[in-house]
């Protein structure tokens, strides 16, 4: 008969089987461990993500102006006004008293006043843009009360920290929005009265709290 050496244990097969088991069990609680480290390291990259988003505030006044990115010409160009002229004088300004001879001389156009000449290309363009979406949503709305026109303007996008001056005129409501952006000065100047309501561009101050320095009272 021949001896067999070694604890037979080893080589049953349902020891094999419990070994083999054991072994599994210890590489799969191995793969756990790293993926719950690398899972770890994930969330707080997200937390990190997260805490670096744009506030929703800040999100909706970016796609206010995205919209219009591809449609108006780049800032910074204004053809109102030739390259490094300066404000003229109104004073200075010359005109033709009737019955008065022209001058042999060409006479020079006068520069545009007000938001025409304070305005760039883009900020014109960007204004005829507002304008036209605004009207449209106002003039559908019967009884223009301020709290009714700040929720048209909430709706199109517009946050309460770019609605200024929202006052009851009579029947129909006043109210002017913050349009600056990247150093920008657009403003809007709007009258809301249903059918005649009316938006027209102003000027506002380039930094700081939002204050007009120039308008065309709708």
């Amino acid at each position: 008969m021949t001896h067999i050496r070694g604890p037979i244990s080893l080589f049953t097969p349902g020891r094999r089987v419990l070994v083999a088991a054991a072994l599994t069990a210890l590489a799969l609680a191995g793969c756990g461990t790293e993926q719950s480290g690398g899972g770890r390291q994930s969330g707080t990259a997200g937390s990190s993500t997260v805490s670096q988003q744009p506030s929703p505030e800040q999100r909706a006044a970016r796609a206010l102006f995205d919209r219009f990115e591809k449609a108006c010409p780049e800032p910074g160009v204004n053809s109102r006004r030739p390259p490094g002229a300066s404000k003229p004088d109104p004073e200075e300004q010359k005109t033709i008293a009737a019955g008065e001879m022209p001058p042999a001389d060409p006479i020079e156009p006068a520069y545009p006043t007000g938001p025409e000449a304070e305005l760039d290309d883009r900020e014109r363009c960007v204004s005829g843009h507002h304008e036209q979406r605004i009207i449209a949503e106002l003039q559908m709305l019967a009884d223009p009360t301020p709290t009714k026109v700040r929720a048209i303007l909430n709706g199109l996008g517009y946050t309460d920290g770019r609605i200024h001056h929202l006052t009851q005129d009579g029947r129909r409501t006043r109210f002017h929005i913050d349009l600056r952006e990247d150093g920008g000065r657009l403003c809007a100047s709007g009258l809301a009265a249903g059918a005649v309501s009316d938006v027209v561009p102003c000027v506002a101050a380039a930094e700081g709290p939002f204050k007009i320095t120039s308008e065309v009272r709708p």
